[in-house]
């Protein structure tokens, strides 16, 4: 790591720059920043805390750029064009991404555990950390979402759990391909599906992350990983299955609940098997607590000690979380943005009763034009026929666009399928429908990534509900 002290972080709050700034805080370095959401109004608690901390907050325009000493860490989001950058470049401060910046950490830890993948990968660095941390371990744990396990008076923004430095369990992104960068000692890959790059690209990602461990556990039930799996042999993976009985770690008699999952464990090698219960639900969390476990096993920690561990886990914020009812109205905050996310959110909650209303919000221009067509599959199948789906356009807030293919796109072949849904002009008109077509026993779901105030949203929703006569 360089023996520089001083960092400026553009792009604070950004949900991988915010864990990272607190660790390299944690860790005696000056920190400082930006971000345009502060300069727009936006996400004022977030921003409350870090200057509760002693990090001290500057407009994004350049202001807070004033040694050539300082170090300045952007995220591939900030465009050249940001004053801050523009000024930064003038003056001729250190330039770093917060990729090259996370991974000199992550690779100088004598002890890492990487988590990859499409889709899970905060809920399974989550899993994994907490198992750790239970088991009397201290791994400094940086996640791309607030793990609620460690939410405290002084840390209500858990993304990131400063520990011991030469043992580092970290999420990392595919989506910018810095997933390069890392040289784990144990790599986790849930599984590989478009998203932010197209399929060929992912798949060499995610090969070379695999290659380049010392263990990979794998996926089974994802024809990517497997074919992954399969090249690797077995002497260098761990791999892990809900149906495949030839992997080393095995779910068998699964039991769904509204608010958990439970299910066994079993171990191919020993044959021994141990009751897991989850207090998140969805088999796609099955996965993820079997991609823990083999985690949890691979860094030494017998199985029996982290089945019974990963019982206390409470899950990660956005992710299929109950806001709370109101006139027999439940109202659900959930991330998911891709295909792959969005279906299993869907699956997730029709193993249960009830009509969805949901209000999706994408997270930009740019995966709809790549996905379109995964997008409307997604929903044309997984929504049932009494189902509605509200969406507005992406969230925007500044720099370069490609309008090329929009919401409207969307539901037209949505609807072209046989399901129901409707753009609006934007998301009050989203609520406002909503609130129309809202009955009881109905379930709304807020959905979408990478703007903060879409919970403001779900909890506006929640305390309008419950004033309904």
């Amino acid at each position: 790591m360089t023996q520089q002290k001083h960092y400026f972080f553009c792009g604070i709050g950004g949900s991988g720059m915010l864990p990272l700034a607190m660790i390299m805080h944690s860790r005696g370095f000056v920190i400082e920043g930006s971000d345009r959401s502060l300069d727009q109004g936006r996400s004022a608690a977030k921003f409350d805390f870090l200057r509760s901390q002693g990090i001290k907050l500057y407009p994004q325009d350049g202001s807070g750029i004033s040694d050539a000493k300082q170090i300045f860490v952007t995220s591939t989001a900030i465009e050249q064009t940001v004053p801050d950058v523009e000024a930064a470049i003038s003056i001729g401060a250190t330039q770093i991404t917060r990729a090259q910046l996370l991974s000199q950490l992550f690779n100088s830890a004598s002890r890492n555990i990487a988590v990859g993948g499409t889709s899970g990968k905060s809920t399974t660095t989550g899993m994994a950390g907490w198992i750790f941390h239970r088991a009397g371990y201290e791994p400094t744990i940086l996640n791309g979402a607030v793990m609620n396990n460690f939410i405290a008076p002084e840390t209500p923004f858990a993304s990131a759990i400063g520990g011991e430095k030469d043992f580092v369990i970290s999420e990392v992104d595919e989506s910018d391909g810095s997933i390069a960068h890392f040289n784990p000692r144990i790599a986790v890959l849930n599984n590989i599906s478009i998203d932010h790059q197209p399929l060929d690209q992912l798949r060499a990602l995610f090969r070379n992350f695999a290659a380049a461990s010392e263990t990979a556990i794998l996926n089974l039930d994802n024809t990517e990983t497997a074919e992954i799996a399969e090249e690797l042999g077995s002497g260098k993976t761990i791999t892990y299955s809900l149906k495949n009985p030839r992997v080393n770690l095995l779910a068998v008699d699964i039991s769904p609940a509204p608010n958990g999952i439970t299910f066994r464990v079993t171990e191919r090698t020993t044959g021994a098997s141990w009751p897991v219960e989850l207090l998140v639900p969805g088999r796609h969390n099955v996965e993820n607590a079997l991609a823990a476990l083999a985690a949890a096993c691979a860094g030494g920690i017998p199985l029996e000690m982290a089945s019974h561990l990963l019982g206390s886990f409470k899950g990660i914020q956005r992710r299929l979380e109950v806001a709370g009812t109101a006139n027999g109205i439940t109202v659900i905050d959930d991330f998911a943005h891709n295909p792959d996310k969005i279906s299993a959110t869907l699956a997730t909650l029709h193993e249960f009763p009830g009509r969805l209303l949901i209000m999706f919000q994408p997270h930009g221009f740019g995966p709809l034009r790549l996905m379109k067509d995964n997008f409307i599959d997604c929903f044309a199948f997984g929504l049932k026929e009494e189902d509605i789906l509200l969406m507005p356009e992406p969230i925007y807030f500044g720099g370069t666009v490609d309008r090329s293919v929009t919401s409207q796109d969307i539901v037209r072949g949505i609807k072209m399928r046989g399901r129901k849904a409707l753009t609006l002009a934007d998301r009050d008109a989203c609520g406002e429908k909503l609130f129309d077509l809202v009955k009881s026993g109905d379930r709304i779901v807020v959905m979408g990534a990478r703007d903060d105030t879409l919970s403001d949203f779900t909890r506006e929703s929640l305390v309008r509900l419950g004033k309904l006569s």
